[in-house]
C-alpha cells in the first residue's frame, strides 16, 4: 500500500522545485531541459525530498519509510508528474484493456482474456479525479485542451498511446474511459497469428494496400479498428510520405520512423473559451491535401469530414484508409450517407451513393464478441470483406469474404480487380 496523501503533498514540492529551476534556467539565458533531462532531473529532485522526510521522521521520533516505501513513493510521485498517478500501474499492465471509471472510487477494468473486475479507487475524491484529467488534457496532444464547466467533455491519447475520454456535469460524477493501444508497432502477421485474420485475408489486404486501393474498416466500439487500421498502415512503404487526421493523436505512426519515417500527424483543436480557434476534422482534410500526401489516412470519421475525405480519394489520393462505426459492413453507406447529411455540402442520398462508389474500394468489418463456448473469452476478427462495385440509385457492392464457420471470414466470391491484386502477389484459392 501506498500513502496517496503523501504522493500528492511531495508531487507538490518537486513540482515547485522543478518550476523553480525552469525558471532560474530561463533567467541565466540558458536552453530549456528536455523532456528526459526533466524527468532525470525530477528523479533527483524526488530522491532529494525522500530523503528530507526520512530525516524529518527520525528527528520527530517517528519510524521513517523503509526501502521498499521509499520505492513505491519515489514511482507514485514520479507517475503523478509525468504520467497518469494511480492509473499508471494499470496502464502498466500489459493485460489491462480497459478502464471505466464511473467516480473516483468505482472503477471497473477490463482484461484481455474478458475478465472484467473492479478496482481500488484512482483518486481520494472526484474533484482529485478531475483535476487529474485537467492536467493530462494541458500536456497530452499537440494543444492544451480545457476541461471544466464550459467544456464538460474530452478526447485524448496519452502518453502510452492509450485512448481517454472523459465527461463531466452531464453525469451525476465524472466519468471516465480508457482504451488501452496495447498492440503499437502492429503488422497483418500479427493478426493473423491472434486468430483475428486467416493468413489468406492477411495476403489479400496486404495486395489491397500495395495496389492503393482505398480501404474502410468498420466495426462497433472497441472491436479493433484503430489497431487493425496501424496493421495496414505498416504495410505502406517507408518512401511514401504519410498524413494521418485524427480527433485525438493515437495511431503514433510518427512513432515509429524505421516504418514510416515521412509523417505528418493533424489533431483537431477545439475552440477556446470564447469559442475561437477550432479548427474541425473537414478543414484538416483539405488542408492534408496541400501537403504532398502520399496517402491521406482519417483516424475516424465521425461526421462532415466525410465528405472531404470522399472527395480526396476520388481526386488522386488513392490507398487511404479510414475506421467508421457501423454494425455490418452493408451499413456502412448508410452511416456514411448519414453523415453527408449533416455536412455544409447538404449531399443528397443518391449523390452520396455516387462519391461512395468512385471513392471507396473495400469495406472491411471486424467483429468483437464473447466466445462463451470458450469461457467468454473475448474475440475480435475480420468477419467480411465488401468490394464496391459501382453505382444504380444504390452503392452496388459485393461480398467477398464472408463469415465462415468460426466466424471469420472466408472467400466468398471473386474480387472484380483480382489482375490488379494479383500483380502484388495475391493468388486466391478455389476460385
Amino acid at each position: 500500500m501506498i500513502d496517496h496523501s503523501l504522493v500528492k503533498r511531495f508531487r507538490q514540492e518537486v513540482g515547485d522545485r522543478l518550476a523553480h529551476q525552469r525558471r532560474l534556467d530561463q533567467a541565466n539565458g540558458l536552453p530549456p531541459m528536455t523532456g528526459e533531462d526533466e524527468r532525470q532531473f525530477a528523479r533527483a529532485l524526488i530522491s532529494q525530498v525522500l530523503e528530507e522526510h526520512a530525516r524529518n521522521e527520525i528527528g520527530l521520533g517517528r519510524t521513517p519509510p523503509t526501502v521498499e516505501e521509499e520505492e513505491a513513493l519515489a514511482a507514485g510521485i514520479h507517475a503523478a508528474l509525468f504520467g497518469v498517478g494511480r492509473l499508471q500501474p494499470l496502464l502498466d499492465d500489459p493485460q489491462v484493456e480497459n478502464i471505466d471509471i464511473n467516480g473516483c472510487d468505482r472503477v471497473f477494468v477490463s482484461y484481455a482474456d474478458g475478465q472484467e473486475v473492479m478496482h481500488d479507487p484512482v483518486a481520494e475524491s472526484d474533484d482529485e479525479l478531475i483535476e487529474l484529467i485537467q492536467i493530462l488534457a494541458a500536456y497530452s496532444g499537440l494543444s492544451s485542451r480545457p476541461f471544466d464547466t464550459a467544456n464538460p467533455q474530452l478526447d485524448l491519447r496519452l502518453p502510452d498511446g492509450s485512448r481517454l475520454s472523459a465527461v463531466m456535469d452531464v453525469t451525476v460524477r465524472p466519468a471516465v474511459s480508457i482504451r488501452r493501444a496495447r498492440l503499437g508497432k502492429v503488422f497483418l502477421s500479427d493478426l493473423a497469428g491472434n486468430g483475428t485474420i486467416s493468413r489468406d485475408i492477411a495476403r489479400f489486404l496486404t495486395a489491397a494496400v500495395a495496389a492503393r486501393k482505398n480501404i474502410m474498416i468498420a466495426g462497433s466500439t472497441n472491436a479493433g479498428k484503430t489497431t487493425l487500421l496501424r496493421a495496414l498502415a505498416n504495410e505502406i512503404q517507408p518512401t511514401e510520405r504519410l498524413i494521418t487526421v485524427e480527433r485525438a493523436l493515437e495511431l503514433g505512426l510518427d512513432q515509429f520512423p524505421e516504418l514510416h519515417p515521412n509523417v505528418v500527424a493533424f489533431e483537431q483543436r477545439l475552440p477556446n473559451s470564447e469559442g475561437q480557434g477550432e479548427i474541425s476534422m473537414a478543414e484538416l482534410v483539405r488542408r492534408s491535401l496541400r501537403m504532398n500526401p502520399s496517402r491521406v489516412i482519417v483516424g475516424e470519421v465521425l461526421g462532415d469530414e466525410i465528405v472531404t475525405m470522399l472527395n480526396a480519394m476520388t481526386q488522386g489520393n488513392d490507398g487511404s484508409l479510414s475506421t467508421i462505426h457501423a454494425n455490418s459492413s452493408m451499413e456502412v453507406f448508410n452511416r456514411i450517407s448519414t453523415y453527408a447529411l449533416q455536412a455544409g455540402e447538404r449531399l443528397p442520398i443518391d449523390a452520396t451513393h455516387m462519391l461512395i462508389a468512385g471513392a471507396i474500394d473495400f469495406v472491411v468489418f471486424i467483429t468483437k464478441r464473447n466466445d462463451y463456448n470458450v469461457g467468454g473469452t473475448l474475440r475480435r476478427y475480420v468477419s467480411s470483406i465488401r468490394e464496391v462495385n459501382g453505382c444504380d440509385g444504390r452503392v452496388l457492392s459485393s461480398e467477398v469474404f464472408v463469415p465462415g464457420p468460426d466466424g471469420t471470414a472466408v472467400p466468398h466470391a471473386p474480387v472484380s480487380c483480382l489482375d490488379e491484386l494479383a500483380a502484388h502477389g495475391y493468388l486466391p484459392g478455389g476460385w
